[in-house]
């Protein structure tokens, strides 16, 4: 029998990205961000969740892809990621947030093989969604240690 997960559906420069719903805490409508100085930029800053300060990665720009301009679909998610064995709250910005869907998890594939300079390692699976493929993030990977040591938060 096929096991299902469900996952939060999203866009970044014209792609389908998913994280498993269990991780998204909420997701906002973009906010100012407080930015830091000296900060690599695919970290934005931090805003403020209900009294707690979160710092805000630009998914786009940690993933490889180009800067773009915000828009009325654009988000920040806020997801629980566990970062050095320890759970952190991180906001995430994306292009938009589709929905909830279930993908079975029995039938993600493996990520293709490496080709020249590419790094696979952040991506947990590729899925498939209404005939288009779903590509599911290890997004414990793609939030390492290294982003997290800015703020002290790993």
């Amino acid at each position: 029998m096929a096991q299902s997960a469900q996952y939060v559906t999203l866009g970044i420069a014209g792609e389908l990205l998913a994280m498993p719903v269990e991780r998204v805490r909420e997701i906002l409508e973009l906010q100012p961000v407080a930015r830091l100085p000296g900060a690599p930029s695919h970290l934005l800053g931090m805003i403020d969740v209900r009294g707690q300060g979160v710092p805000v990665l630009d998914l786009r720009l940690k993933l490889g892809f180009m800067p773009a301009e915000d828009d009325g679909d654009t988000r920040v998610m806020v997801i629980t990621a566990t970062v050095a064995g320890a759970d952190t709250v991180i906001g995430v910005k994306v292009d938009r947030v589709h929905e909830v869907t279930v993908l079975d998890s029995d039938r993600l594939e493996p990520p293709p093989g490496a080709a020249a300079g590419w790094r696979a390692e952040t991506i947990a699976g590729i899925g498939r969604r209404n005939g288009k493929f779903v590509t599911v993030l290890d997004f414990e990977r793609v939030f390492g240690t290294d982003d997290m040591a800015v703020f002290d938060l790993a």
